[in-house]
């Protein structure tokens, strides 16, 4: 009993058989070796070798500067000295004029300028111009001031020509469809006619039950209802506009 209970554990653990392999281990292996080569990936180096002649040599990476042209001229370029008090001007005429005499006259004998006016805007003390302020009424004393700006005026003429525009495009419309456009005198007369209407159906409305219990007088109660809207609408609509076409028959 022993000898076999000791078999079935070593059945278990694998033990008394041989190591598992597996039939595709040569087909594996033989598939490795034909995906592996030298320089697979990289390759071989195909970089010529630099000579042993041409080493690095000091200063070469640096950039040359074109070479200086010799200066044939420098001597002519040589800024002329100061001259002397007894060199004579080769030309023109010489001045015999005391500018300093002259503008020390002209200042004695000139007017003042006046101040600039200021404007004081901080308790430290610091100065404005007035001028630029904002505090000169500069803007009444424009050309301009009180007139309508132009751009204004060709607003306004734009929107008046869009209007005829407009109102010559209705007019064409309406002719073509034939439709009438009610006087003023029609449009009182309909609107009177839909209070009066509007009255009724609400003095009908006034006068139902306080109690409402069956069907058919919640179904008078809402037409009844449904016909103050819709006359409310309506008169709200003629009120609104002043001009109403209507469509012939």
């Amino acid at each position: 009993m022993r000898s076999e209970r000791d078999l079935e554990r070593r059945t278990r653990r694998g033990e008394g058989r041989g190591r598992y392999v597996s039939t595709l281990k040569p087909y594996v292996k033989h598939t490795i070796q034909q995906s592996k080569a030298p320089w697979k990936t990289i390759g071989p180096p195909k970089v010529q070798v630099p000579s042993p002649k041409n080493f690095l040599q000091k200063h070469s990476k640096e950039p040359k500067l074109p070479k200086r042209k010799k200066d044939r001229d420098r001597k002519k370029m040589i800024e002329p000295t100061v001259p002397k008090r007894t060199d004579v001007p080769l030309m023109g005429i010489q001045c015999t004029k005391n500018f300093i005499s002259s503008n020390a006259a002209n200042v004695i004998m000139g007017v003042a300028k006046k101040p600039l006016p200021i404007c004081v805007d901080r308790r430290q003390g610091d100065k404005f111009l007035l001028e630029t302020s904002g505090l000169v009424p500069r803007y009444l004393k424009k050309k301009d001031y009180g007139l309508t700006p132009k751009y204004v005026t060709k607003r306004n003429e734009e929107a008046k020509r869009a209007q005829e525009e407009y109102d010559a495009y209705v007019k064409e419309t309406l002719r073509q469809k034939a439709m009438k456009r009610l006087t003023e005198e029609e449009r009182e007369n309909v609107l009177e006619g839909l209070k009066k209407n509007w009255e009724e159906v609400h003095q009908t409305f006034q006068n139902l039950s306080v109690e409402i219990d069956t069907i058919p007088k919640k179904l008078h109660k809402e037409r009844l209802e449904t016909q103050m809207k819709q006359l409310e609408h309506d008169i709200q609509t003629i009120e609104k506009h002043k001009v109403i076409y209507i469509a012939n028959k």
